[in-house]
């Protein structure tokens, strides 16, 4: 029986609509499409063989093809693995400073603190806790909002030690607590990941939060 190109062309056609079936991707089995060459050589009419330019031409073509998967496969991995979608437009945020309400890695330097008080409140109350959340500052400060500058400075004018401090503003109304907020400061991104959804910032100090809750961003070497 006579293989010729157009049935060795069929077949392979065949075998690869068949895989991209029942696996979504067309076979890389490059030993099987060898031996269809070989066999369509072995039957091929020897009164007018194939040009060998032909032969070189299927490998050339299945060659192709099988890079081309690998590489709409990589890229699909890659696009899984990374969230690129998502993380690419905040690849620009890594070394900004991103105004959200986060825990404040502390190194020595002044911290300046966005407090929003409840509308509804008559006192408020900032409260300073460290990483392990141990309150060690409490003030009262005034229910406009305007920011303030804490200065890591403790009881007695003892300067705090360097770490993770998260402020919260406790208002009160009629001598009841109504709200407990953490309050907005500024924090430098030093990496994007992707998250199961939503593409995490990772701050300065380790602490993670949700692109989404960035409420302002600002270049450090310009504030």
């Amino acid at each position: 029986m006579e293989v010729t190109s157009s049935t060795a062309s069929s077949s392979a056609a065949s075998t690869t609509a068949q895989n991209d079936t029942e696996d979504g991707v067309v076979s890389s089995d490059f030993e099987t499409f060898l031996r269809m060459l070989t066999t369509q050589m072995e039957n091929q009419d020897p009164l007018n063989p194939m040009e060998s330019s032909e032969f070189a031409m299927q490998l050339a073509t299945f060659s192709g093809v099988e890079q081309q998967v690998r590489t709409n496969d990589l890229l699909g991995a890659l696009s899984d693995q990374f969230g690129l979608n998502g993380v690419g437009q905040y690849a620009g945020w890594v070394g900004m400073e991103a105004r959200v309400a986060a825990p404040v890695a502390f190194d020595g330097s002044p911290v300046t603190i966005f407090p929003t008080p409840d509308e509804g409140a008559d006192r408020a109350v900032l409260v300073v806790r460290d990483e392990a959340g141990d309150v060690v500052q409490s003030e009262e400060i005034a229910l406009t909002g305007d920011p303030l500058t804490w200065a890591g400075v403790g009881e007695g004018g003892i300067p705090l030690d360097n770490g993770l401090y998260t402020f919260t503003v406790d208002s009160h109304a009629g001598g009841e607590l109504i709200s407990s907020t953490i309050a907005e400061s500024y924090a430098t991104v030093s990496e994007v990941r992707a998250g199961t959804d939503k593409p995490v910032l990772v701050l300065q100090g380790g602490a993670e939060v949700s692109a989404e809750t960035v409420t302002a961003l600002r270049d450090p070497a310009t504030s």
